[in-house]
């Protein structure tokens, strides 16, 4: 076989030539024309409220908008503030395109806003009508959200404010946080390298390392305690406006899941503790310690290799991808070749992994790949988004191309599934013990910990609406009252160890983290059916096909997976307890 070129930095090029480039310019003054003339066609009559032939017109010409990809020119250069926090240039960029691109979709606010005060009888007839049938769930979920939304002044007043009362506080700590460094060893590394450092080291050394990272936290945390109260109340006053019950309510909706569910999940993973308690406590024995710290809650008990290089790390990847179907390794050399994944951490470069994709873009992935096995598991889980990705923009037409977010998380995590086991099947028993470990290791901080968090979230906006507001101490608090809950007795917390909530990022976008414990016990119950039965990939395909045409229980329900059922996610945490027991037996 030809060997495989690589590229390890973004290719932007892919979007645009370079920050002159006129057709940014172009590209805005097009997408700004074409909502000025839906505006004018649709804005001063009403007829399509109450025909639905009508709706039918004005439905596809509003999803020829959605087509369009107006946010091109804004992604060119958020993406250059994400390699690098130091930008400047690029930052005012981004805030003047955000702000024009506020204007450009507030020009056709009235056409949903139009749409949800259709009246009841009427939603019930529209979404039986076999003439609207392509945009039925379209119309369901507008219908869903219509008693939560406000009129056209107030809506268009929120889209202008998003940027200023959400958007520019967490990039500012965003920025404060990415061009934090840490003396280690003689070298300066960046935070995110730092951090992700910790785990491997021995216990002095990983202890001494999380410490420093937590200073630095700790040395910026004035901002993030600012950040954190202003977004907090910033939503409290949308909250309270729009009629939601309670703080995570508008995530829940807008992610298309059922209220039951999620507090189904939530109940289930936060009453099942013990299990993440018992497996830390087999984790102490591993490592020889009588208490573990919070350094010590990802710490390696071995190793499988000495290191894992990026380039080993694709081959790991494209076998794995190979058995399950071609398609999925030939997606993966295109986004080497293309420039579509930024490996390496770097100082000022944003922290953590992401994939980025719009309709009609290339799809763009962000590492901070470390030389270990976390990091080939951490780049399968990006390229699940990529696969969700491609396969609805595919399928599925402009109003579907974007799946829900908690759909979202069960593809990454599938595909982490299907690399663990192409490892895991090449090792030595004495390795294996090591790999098991990470696998439950990873489970346990996926389900338990982000519901830990969940909770500690919900806490968070409770006590900030109920006090005006909490101090970076008390926050810091708080987090630490809420990891000890899934860490357990083995654990002892020192109070610096909560100011973690300054690096957190998912915490700035309230409430996402119960999509990482719904993603992954979604996902088993999918490995399962495949491991069972390799043809239930035409299956796995379907799912990722399917895009946002449906809420996410009726998508899983489609292919079936009935995670309505009151003890899906408790059969999904059996699977766990039988992977402890097997490890205690292995040891």
């Amino acid at each position: 076989m030809k060997k495989l070129k690589i590229k390890t930095a973004w290719d932007l090029g892919l979007l645009y030539q370079d920050n002159d480039d006129p057709a940014i310019e172009a590209d805005l003054v097009k997408a700004e024309r074409a909502y000025d003339d839906f505006a004018k066609k649709y804005g001063g009559q009403k007829d399509y409220l109450t025909d639905e032939s009508q709706l039918a017109a004005a439905l596809s010409d509003y999803e020829q908008l959605e087509a369009l990809a107006p946010a091109k020119p804004l992604l060119f250069f958020h993406y250059q503030t994400h390699l690098d926090s130091k930008n400047s240039a690029a930052e005012a960029k981004v805030n003047l395109l955000s702000q024009r691109l506020d204007k450009v979709t507030n020009k056709i606010i009235f056409f949903p806003l139009g749409l949800s005060k259709i009246s009841k009888d009427k939603q019930a007839e529209y979404l039986k009508s076999e003439i609207l049938i392509k945009w039925r769930y379209f119309l369901k979920v507008i219908f869903d959200h219509s008693q939560y939304l406000l009129s056209e002044p107030e809506e268009k007043l929120f889209n202008l404010l998003s940027l200023p009362a959400h958007a520019l506080w967490v990039k500012g700590n965003e920025k404060n946080v990415s061009g934090q460094e840490v003396k280690w060893r003689g070298k300066t590394l960046p935070l995110a390298e730092a951090l992700g450092k910790i785990s491997a080291l021995p216990t002095r050394d990983r202890r001494a390392l999380h410490t420093a990272t937590i200073e630095k936290l700790k040395g910026v945390a004035d901002f993030a305690e600012s950040e954190l109260n202003a977004v907090v109340i910033s939503k409290k006053i949308s909250d309270e406006l729009r009629g939601y019950a309670n703080p995570y309510e508008a995530t829940v909706l807008g992610y298309q899941n059922e209220r039951a569910t999620v507090d189904n999940l939530v109940a289930t993973v936060t009453d099942n503790f013990a299990i993440s308690h018992r497996f830390y406590r087999l984790k102490a024995k591993l490592l020889g310690l009588r208490r573990l710290t919070y350094a010590d809650r990802s710490a390696a008990v071995g190793k499988t290799r000495q290191k894992i290089s990026f380039g080993q790390a694709v081959e790991i990847i494209r076998r794995a991808f190979a058995k399950v179907s071609p398609i999925y390794t030939e997606t993966f050399d295109e986004f080497l070749r293309r420039g579509q994944i930024d490996v390496f951490p770097k100082t000022g470069k944003h922290g953590g992994a992401y994939c980025s994709s719009y309709a009609n873009l290339p799809t763009f992935i962000l590492l901070n790949h470390l030389p270990d096995f976390r990091s080939v598991t951490t780049l399968a889980h990006e390229l699940g988004h990529a696969f969700h990705s491609k396969f609805s923009f595919e399928n599925q037409p402009p109003f579907y191309r974007d799946y829900t977010t908690a759909a979202a998380e069960v593809a990454s995590t599938l595909f982490e599934n299907f690399v663990f086991d192409e490892v895991f099947s090449t090792l030595s028993a004495k390795e294996k013990i090591v790999a098991l470990h990470d696998k439950i290791n990873g489970s346990v901080q996926t389900i338990f910990r982000q519901i830990a968090c969940f909770n500690f979230e919900v806490a968070l906006h409770t006590a900030i609406r109920a006090r005006g507001a909490l101090s970076k101490t008390e926050i810091a608090a708080l987090m630490n009252a809420h990891m000890s809950a899934y860490l357990g007795p083995i654990f002892k917390l020192h109070p610096d160890d909560g100011y973690f909530f300054v690096y957190w990022s998912h915490l700035r976008q309230f409430f996402y983290v119960y999509s990482y414990a719904f993603g992954e016990l979604v996902s088993n119950a999918l490995y399962s059916r495949y491991q069972a039965d390799k043809k239930f990939e035409v299956k796995i395909r379907q799912f990722l096909s399917a895009g946002g045409s449906a809420s996410p229980e009726n998508i899983f329900a489609s292919i079936g997976l009935d995670v309505r059922h009151p003890e899906f996610f408790k059969l999904g945490l059996q699977k766990i307890e039988e992977d402890i027991a097997k490890l205690e037996d292995l040891v």
